[in-house]
């Protein structure tokens, strides 16, 4: 899972935590060329590449930031071990990402800071459409069953990693982790 290849694109993920210990959790839109999405699985954390001689803080916070709106979190861990995955099958057209077998990501914990009507998925990298167009507050070891195959020993070994800031359950939002769901526009 740990991988050093160049052949990996540098991408940082992004476990931000609420003030019970679930963790935000959005509903992608779309495939992204290899990084495919299947009916049932659309749901991960926050994720993006890392700019060339950028801080992998700073481009957690910036991806964060571009995908939900959301700047106030306080920075509670970094996993020490880089984690990876490989892309699926790919018989797409050419695409930015085909030119990495997948991606070796660096993961970071935050505490958000903020409120729930701060979280916005209409915000974006420049030039590109929102990712997401739901969210939700979900519990850390759920999410391994809830994302796509090829990432879930990742999201294993982060809800292994991080499990010190995640709820047991026994602090549920008060309105659980349904009715906490957002889209864009809320």
């Amino acid at each position: 899972m740990c991988a050093a290849d160049a052949t990996y694109r540098s991408n940082v993920g992004i476990a931000l935590f609420n003030r019970h210990g679930w963790v935000l959790i959005a509903r992608r839109t779309g495939d992204d060329g290899p990084e495919i999405v299947a009916p049932g699985f659309e749901w991960q954390m926050p994720q993006g590449g890392i700019e060339p001689g950028e801080d992998i803080e700073a481009a957690a916070r910036r991806e964060l930031a571009e995908e939900t709106g959301v700047t106030r979190a306080e920075l509670l861990d970094i996993l020490p071990q880089a984690l990876s995955y490989d892309w699926p099958p790919y018989h797409g057209p050419p695409h930015r990402l085909t030119r990495w077998r997948g991606q070796r990501q660096r993961w970071l914990a935050f505490r958000f800071t903020g409120s729930d009507d701060e979280v916005d998925l209409s915000h974006a990298a420049p030039g590109e459409p929102p990712e997401f167009d739901r969210w939700r507050w979900e519990r850390l070891a759920l999410l391994p069953d809830l994302v796509i195959g090829y990432k879930r020993a990742v999201y294993a070994a982060v809800a292994a990693g991080f499990a010190t800031f995640a709820s047991n359950g026994a602090d549920e939002p008060a309105a659980g982790p349904a009715g906490s769901c957002r889209n864009s526009s809320s």
